[in-house]
């Protein structure tokens, strides 16, 4: 219900009023030939009756209510159409209203609407929406003019003229419209709050839509949109006033009732918002105007049980002078004027908060006592005498409304675009009988802070505004376009494993450090390199694997006497991409760059390693960032489910590389990280003692080597003394099956881990088979995870299985991981078990053992034609002692796998039985 003033700052944005002129007409297409006079037409039936209105239907689906009063001399007629800016799609906005000022350029029947309008004293309009766009005129009670505008309207449904003559005319009109809307802060501000509250919903964009479309709408188009939407099966008919009933129902049969049933179906719209979560904020910056600050809060649609308490909320925030906006703001003088609006839609709406401020008045200090106003209905909820007050404001202007003829077709509109004329009535009779709790509960609900978008309109003398940005010319742009010199032609190379092994150089360690160099042509002359420094044993290290993570990071922060950026800006200038990381007992970097910059990369390199200066600001903020990752895990279910798999059965101290620690025990490593910890540790640990070096791609690898020597050559072992690497072994460790369930509240997403140790590893005889029976089951894009519960049962959009195999340990994990909706995990379990079963007891098909191998073997070639890969493989063969022979004979025994092996391997491994099953989401009871 408007009311107040809002009435003149809301009601244009709301409802855009046609106000065209007449022009001449020249029709798009030949249009269809008015009803005549005297057709026969379908017979209107009656629906339903209440308080005087009565409620007919034609076989073509127009609704008609009649609404006869003989107390005042007038008629109304109505005609609402349930389309609106809602409806509109990319590149539309704006058509509904357009469409609505196209109507009145007439039919071939009656081509000159507004001189026949003035000629018989109508005043006639018509408004667009969000939700409906409607037509109207009031005029004094008259049999012929009543008739004639029925006529117009039947013929306007259909046979209107959406020319493109008109619509150039038009058009400009339409944009002087907006541009008038323009230069209203109010309307600009409420379209900023509106676009800054709904990020997918249309309720976020103008009626009148953008200027872009406003000027390059499409005829086409726009004629599609009025065939889609003007349909009888799509408006009501609403005749209210002094009339004659009985002719009446027979004008509309004959002009209505001659119009065709539409065969098309309207679209089903199901766009929602999701809900706020988090306080959003808008600024408008422009010449002229006072300043605003507007609240606004999602709320339910106008058709909710709960909309009534959102109308006695409005009142009794907005009234004035009870309102207690009024109290707190306009009577402390921090705002001029206040008002409170409650939309009505059809879908999730808005409730409306407004505060106008005089000059020399506080933004700032209004928003404050706005957000306080609104806050205090949740700590001092309404009061029995407030309910009262507002309770007696609704009723007072809903009678207003129901007693005039004038108004009642015209407020029936937005009930009818709500879904149901009837609500008219019922939200009166909720208003009557609406209780304090209710009130209370309704506000509780929604007026919350999270659900709150905070707009405020600063007036400025120099708006600082950046321009339109410009359409760009592509074909402009690129015609006649030659570039630089086309790149040298890399030498075609098929990385088969023989190949690999034949080009690949072994040049004598430096110092502790194995070589595997592999030279060969690449586009842009790119390399590829890997350098691992291996380090301690299991007790040297007790305690330090969360130093040694963040002793690594330091030391691209500062070294050789090198700032942080001037580090960064070498690596530049060097063309390379370099990062340093630790686990364990293991440091490594990566490097990309070009052929001629590797050797000095490989220099600087070896500076940080050696000489790093471990700056105290940097360790800060790695530590502020490392805990505020730990933060965010703390509330995320994969992080939760995977804390809880990995310290399941976990059998080691804490301090162990192989322990698990909690979260807490991860903040607790964080905060006791220091600068004199870790040049302790990089004087124990740090050499080249011990590891491996790769490079796959354009160098020199006599050039590289030297480079090496020159960088870590004398680096024989740390400087506090000798201290062999002695790898910490990883033996299985058999824990028992559980089915944890971890609750996250406020996640949309849930998590799937699910794990188990198997007693092989990559030199086990059963490895290939492993290997392709789990790509058939849950790795491969057709594996039957990802068919049945990705594909067939659309339940998740990453489902998967995957063994971690290990190469030195009989102890690798078997794993399975799922991501979806918390509502679906019993039938994500349900399914995933059943495969798992069928699996086991049915076995895989040789169609599936075909289909597996020939893509498994395929991604094996794939990954060995990236040189960022072979390096690494390189590198763990060298520190394995393997060959590409390693892998040939893995291909080679993929090839001669047998349907039997593959399905023995599987059952003899694989048992559901033995799983640690880990489920993470925001679960509601089923």
């Amino acid at each position: 219900m408007i009311r107040h003033w809002i009435c003149a700052l809301i009601a244009p944005l709301m409802a855009a009023a046609a106000a065209a002129q007449p022009v001449s007409q020249v029709p798009a297409t030949a249009p269809t030939a008015a009803p005549p006079a005297a057709a026969s037409a379908a017979e209107l039936k009656p629906v339903t009756s209440v308080e005087g209105i009565s409620e007919y239907r034609l076989p073509n689906g127009l609704q008609l209510l009649l609404v006869p009063d003989d107390s005042k001399p007038t008629t109304t007629v109505n005609v609402t159409y349930r389309v609106g800016s809602r409806h509109e799609n990319y590149g539309e906005t704006g058509m509904a209203h357009l469409l609505e000022h196209m109507l009145f350029k007439g039919t071939p029947s009656n081509k000159n609407v507004w001189a026949e309008f003035t000629r018989r004293g109508l005043r006639a309009n018509g408004s667009t929406s969000v939700d409906r766009t409607n037509y109207f005129a009031s005029f004094s009670a008259n049999p012929d003019n009543l008739r004639w505008y029925l006529s117009w309207q039947a013929d306007a449904m259909v046979n209107s003229f959406i020319a493109r003559a008109d619509l150039d005319t038009e058009m400009t009109v339409v944009r002087n419209e907006f541009e008038n809307g323009e230069n209203n802060p109010g309307r600009v501000l409420i379209q900023k709050t509106l676009a800054t509250m709904f990020d997918w919903h249309n309720y976020g964009k103008s009626t009148i839509g953008a200027r872009s479309d406003i000027e390059n709408v499409d005829i086409p188009r726009l004629q599609a949109f009025y065939r889609q939407y003007y349909q009888p099966d799509n408006a009501t008919l609403i005749v209210s006033g002094k009339f004659d009933s009985a002719q009446t129902l027979a004008w509309v049969q004959q002009y209505f009732g001659a119009l065709p049933k539409p065969t098309r179906v309207l679209p089903l719209l199901y766009t929602a918002d999701p809900p706020q979560d988090g306080e959003r904020q808008v600024t408008v910056r422009r010449v002229g105007g006072s300043p605003l600050v507007y609240l606004a809060y999602h709320t339910p649609s106008g058709a909710s049980p709960d909309f009534a308490a959102m109308e006695m909320l409005a009142v009794v925030l907005g009234d004035t002078p009870a309102g207690r906006l009024h109290k707190r703001l306009v009577e402390r003088q921090l705002a001029a004027q206040t008002f409170t609006f409650a939309w009505t839609m059809a879908d999730p709406a808005v409730l409306l908060l407004g505060s106008t401020l005089a000059p020399g008045q506080d933004p700032e200090k209004a928003r404050t006592a706005m957000t306080e106003a609104a806050d205090s209905l949740l700590t001092e909820p309404v009061t029995s005498e407030e309910l009262e007050r507002a309770r007696t404001m609704f009723l007072n202007q809903w009678d207003q409304g129901y007693t005039d003829p004038e108004q009642i077709g015209v407020q029936l509109s937005e009930f009818i675009a709500l879904g149901d004329w009837r609500l008219y009535f019922l939200l009166r009779d909720q208003v009557r009988n609406i209780q304090l709790a209710e009130v209370h509960r309704v506000a509780s609900t929604w007026l919350r802070r999270d659900n709150r978008t905070v707009a405020m309109y600063l007036p400025t003398a120099v708006p600082e505004r950046a321009p339109q940005a410009p359409r760009v010319d592509v074909a402009a742009l690129v015609q006649g376009y030659k570039g630089d010199a086309a790149a040298a032609v890399a030498e075609a190379f098929e990385a088969t494993p023989a190949n690999l092994e034949q080009r690949t150089l072994r040049p004598p360690p430096v110092a502790g450090v194995k070589l595997a160099l592999l030279p060969k042509g690449s586009r842009g002359a790119v390399v590829n390199a890997r350098l691992r420094l291996r380090y301690g044993d299991e007790k040297s290290l007790f305690g330090q694997e969360a130093l040694a993570a963040f002793t690594a990071s330091m030391l691209n922060k500062g070294a050789a006497g090198m700032t942080r950026q001037q580090i960064a800006d070498a690596f530049d200038r060097l063309q390379a991409e370099v990062s340093i990381g630790a686990g364990g007992q293991l440091l490594n970097v990566t490097i990309a760059t070009k052929r001629d910059r590797l050797p000095a990369v490989i220099e600087l390199v070896g500076k940080l390693l050696r000489q790093p200066s471990f700056p105290a600001e940097p360790l800060d903020e790695l530590q502020r960032q490392s805990l505020a990752s730990i933060e965010r895990q703390r509330k995320e279910p994969d992080a939760i489910i995977a804390k809880r798999v990995a310290r399941h059965g976990n059998p080691y101290l804490r301090g162990d590389l192989r322990y698990a620690p909690s979260f807490d025990e991860s903040e607790q490593d964080v905060r006791a990280a220091s600068v004199e910890r870790m040049r302790e540790f990089h004087r124990r640990f740090y050499s080249a003692a011990s590891g491996e070096f790769t490079a796959v791609g354009d160098f020199d690898a006599t050039a590289v080597r030297q480079a090496l020597q020159a960088a870590i050559g004398d680096w024989l072992q740390p400087a506090a003394g000798p201290l062999p690497f002695v790898r910490v072994p990883q033996p299985l460790v058999a824990v028992s099956p559980q089915r944890f369930i971890e609750s996250t509240p406020d996640k949309a997403n849930a998590n799937l881990i699910g794990q188990f140790a198997l007693p092989v590893s990559d030199r086990s005889a059963e490895y290939p088979a492993l290997l392709v029976a789990n790509y058939m089951f849950g790795s491969g894009g057709n594996s039957r995870l990802w068919k049945r519960i990705r594909e067939r049962e659309g339940l998740s959009y990453d489902v998967r299985s995957g063994i971690g195999f290990s190469a030195l340990d009989d102890n690798s994990m078997w794993q399975l991981s799922a991501i979806f909706a918390p509502q679906n995990q019993p039938k994500v379990e349900a399914a995933l078990l059943d495969e798992l079963a069928k699996s086991l007891i049915e076995g895989f098909t040789q169609a599936e053992l075909d289909e597996g191998r020939q893509g498994m073997l395929a991604r094996r070639r794939l990954d060995r034609a990236q040189d960022a890969a072979v390096a690494n493989t390189l590198v763990s063969h060298l520190y394995l002692g393997r060959t590409y022979a390693f892998d040939s004979r893995v291909d080679e025994g993929i090839a001669s796998l047998t349907l039997a092996e593959v399905n023995a391997a599987w059952r003899k491994h694989i048992d559901a039985k033995r799983v640690v099953l880990a489920w993470g989401g925001d679960f509601k009871p089923q």
